[in-house]
């Protein structure tokens, strides 16, 4: 099962539904119906819906992996706060407007953090198993 997994992907769910919900409530705002239509509030909103949809199903993927093949629920579960806390920091930082990324920049080095982390560790944990 699933358990602490299920538990994550709920999350990021709901995180993002509510970052796809700011996208809509700018498009009906600014009367945009595809694309940015030249407005930088919405599209810092488009690109942070579309960073999070570009990133997130990889550290899913990765997360539940890791508990099928057994790692314990404790670094499982670490490593989805990880990722959640990643994606947090960078749908706020998009929003600011440059020159400063310094949130933006934390968020996505938080994530890379924990795509690379989990790849070692289903690579690593994998290994074991097969040599083992």
């Amino acid at each position: 099962m699933l358990l602490v997994t299920s538990v994550i992907a709920a999350v990021l769910t709901i995180i993002f539904v509510r970052l796809s919900f700011a996208v809509i409530a700018l498009r009906r705002k600014n009367k945009v119906g595809l694309g940015s239509g030249g407005h930088e509030d919405l599209e810092r909103a488009i690109r942070a819906q579309g960073n999070f949809a570009e990133y997130v199903p990889f550290g899913v993927i990765l997360i539940a992996c890791l508990e099928l093949n057994g790692g314990p629920w404790w670094l499982v579960a670490m490593s989805g706060v990880t990722l959640i806390i990643g994606r947090l920091i960078h749908a706020k930082g998009i929003h600011i407007p440059p020159p400063d990324f310094s949130k933006r920049v934390l968020g996505m080095k938080i994530t890379f953090g924990t795509l690379i982390t989990l790849a070692i560790l289903n690579l690593g944990w994998t290994m074991q198993k097969l040599l083992g």
